[in-house]
């Protein structure tokens, strides 16, 4: 669905996006990681079509950015980092001016204003002012207005920013039901919590430069040199469990603290059966066995070097 290949963007000296490549599927939801004034917003706004690359190109639906900006526009909906509104203007009338603005007939618009005031929790707000709304409020507005011409493709920049716990949490869920909805969603955000357990796949970018992309697991696999698992077992067990993992090849360190012992395994996806089988086998009385939450913060440490554009 999004095609990128060797994308840079200068403003002047300034390399802002350096050769950045990478790949979305239908339906995937991409977390675009990076600290501010990495090049996660130059990214967006060039496949948004708001800025022009110095170089490369990008098709989204199949369709260049460059190319064919119009039809671009017409199957994304983008969502910037930070959006104006309109005094003196109700909520239902801020999305009636945008579906206007998409060209949907004025017969069919208020069927629309309805809808995704529905699916953004907003119908309580119809009538009311958009200056009054809260941020949280304001914010799924915005996204609301980015969904009113139904676009296969979402970018939106930094979607939960200055939010408080609660709004943070309704958007994430927001988006899982986008997702639900079949919509592909770039994501892009420095607070990396917001993002561990919402996307199938990542991308780090760093100083304009994409240093690691693809599917979470496998990324997080491979910086930390294998799968993170962690098990429980009876206090007492635990001196026994680390001898038998200490036998293993397909075990590359285990530790112990309080009757859980957590251990990076290299075998493939489906062998943690067989660790398991074979615990059980020799006698040990798991308690618990699983692999451990998603990091993306241990994985943005190692592979990041602290530098901002």
């Amino acid at each position: 669905m999004i095609e990128v290949e060797h994308l840079r963007k200068e403003y002047g000296n300034l390399v802002a996006v350096r050769n950045l490549s990478l790949t979305l599927d239908e339906g995937d939801i991409f977390g675009f990681i990076g600290p501010n004034g990495a090049g996660k917003t130059t990214t967006l706004k060039m496949l948004a079509t708001l800025l022009l690359p110095t170089a490369g190109r990008a098709r989204i639906g199949g369709l260049d950015i460059t190319r064919e900006p119009e039809k671009v526009r017409a199957i994304i909906g983008y969502m910037p980092d930070s959006f104006g509104v309109y005094d003196d203007i109700k909520v239902w009338e801020y999305l009636d001016f945008f579906a206007a603005a998409y060209k949907i007939p004025h017969h069919r618009r208020q069927r629309i204003v309805d809808d995704v005031l529905e699916l953004t929790d907003l119908t309580g707000k119809k009538d009311v002012y958009v200056e009054s709304l809260s941020r949280g409020m304001r914010q799924r507005l915005c996204l609301a207005k980015t969904l009113v011409h139904d676009p296969k493709v979402l970018l939106l920049d930094e979607p939960a920013s200055g939010l408080d716990p609660r709004a943070r949490v309704e958007i994430k869920e927001l988006l899982r039901e986008l997702k639900r909805m079949g919509k592909t969603i770039m994501v892009s955000s420095h607070i990396l919590p917001e993002l561990a357990d919402l996307c199938n796949k990542i991308g780090i970018i760093e100083q304009g430069d994409l240093i690691v992309s693809g599917d979470v697991q496998a990324i997080v696999a491979q910086v930390r040199g294998g799968r993170a698992l962690q098990l429980r077992a009876p206090e007492a067990e635990v001196p026994r469990v680390l001898e038998l993992l200490a036998e293993r090849s397909d075990v590359a360190g285990a530790e112990a603290a309080a009757g859980e012992v957590r251990l990076q395994f290299t075998g493939t996806e489906t062998e943690p059966a067989d660790l398991l089988r074979d615990l059980v086998l020799a006698g040990v009385r798991v308690q618990a066995f699983g692999e451990q939450e998603t990091d993306l913060e241990d994985v943005f440490m190692k592979v990041t070097r602290g530098i901002v554009s």
